[in-house]
């Protein structure tokens, strides 16, 4: 079954991994275990891999190589129709937010739930609620996008995000389209929600201010390889 037990409390698990694109091979021989709750940079410069490396994570891009298990399901067998349900134990937050402009908040979060099988209408309010409450936005629960700031709408990703208690969170340059104050706030709130809701997030970066300012782990992807590191080793 493409669906196992999370082994050893690894949310991601890859060995001897090989991360391509069509026919070109972006990173090779990746090793890499994750626990719940970790919080993790994954940096490198522009082109070296970490977005490729990202939709391996949420299948987007198949697995080219070797072994991964990212919240249970089996990267090297998993067939499309089971994307969905990988999806379902994501939360995945991008840069430019993704937020659906033609909708309110409220609404937004009402696509993504019936999108991923809820029909409760009482359950969906009071999760929207909390989510919303979680992030600080539930005042502007009717509000349209374009109605908020960069800062409060990738806010609302975050909380579309934790939607269906994710075990894992991929953030890819959340906070590239922000300002320094508004990223920090995106950051500690993004760190906030690792610690109470245990998923472990994963979040691409190029800002090494933000790294001095937020220390942790960090997942570097440099000349096809990657390599784990403590964010302290890059400011030496």
């Amino acid at each position: 079954m493409p669906h196992t037990n999370i082994s050893g409390d690894n949310i991601i698990s890859l060995q001897h991994a090989k991360i391509a694109q069509k026919s070109f091979t972006v990173l090779s021989d990746v090793n890499l275990n994750i626990k719940k709750g970790r919080f993790c940079y994954l940096i490198g410069k522009t082109g070296s891999g970490k977005s490729s490396l990202l939709k391996t994570l949420y299948g987007h891009i198949p697995l080219a190589s070797g072994h991964g298990t990212v919240v249970g399901f089996d990267l090297a067998k998993l067939k499309m129709s089971e994307i969905p349900n990988l999806r379902r134990k994501l939360g995945i937050v991008f840069q430019d937010f993704q937020l659906l402009s033609d909708r309110t908040v409220e609404k937004n979060l009402i696509f993504v739930l019936e999108a991923t099988g809820w029909n409760d209408k009482t359950k969906m309010q009071d999760r929207i609620n909390e989510v919303l409450g979680s992030v600080n936005m539930k005042s502007k629960k009717h509000k349209m996008p374009h109605e908020l700031s960069g800062g409060e709408q990738q806010r609302v990703a975050i909380a579309r995000a934790l939607l269906n208690h994710p075990d894992l969170i991929l953030a890819d340059e959340p906070t590239g389209n922000l300002d320094p104050e508004t990223s920090n706030e995106i950051m500690t709130l993004l760190k906030q929600v690792a610690l109470e809701n245990g998923a472990a997030v994963v979040m691409a970066t190029h800002d090494y201010h933000m790294i001095q300012n937020f220390p942790g782990e960090a997942i570097r992807c440099e000349d096809g390889k990657v390599s784990v590191l403590d964010t302290s080793e890059l400011f030496e």
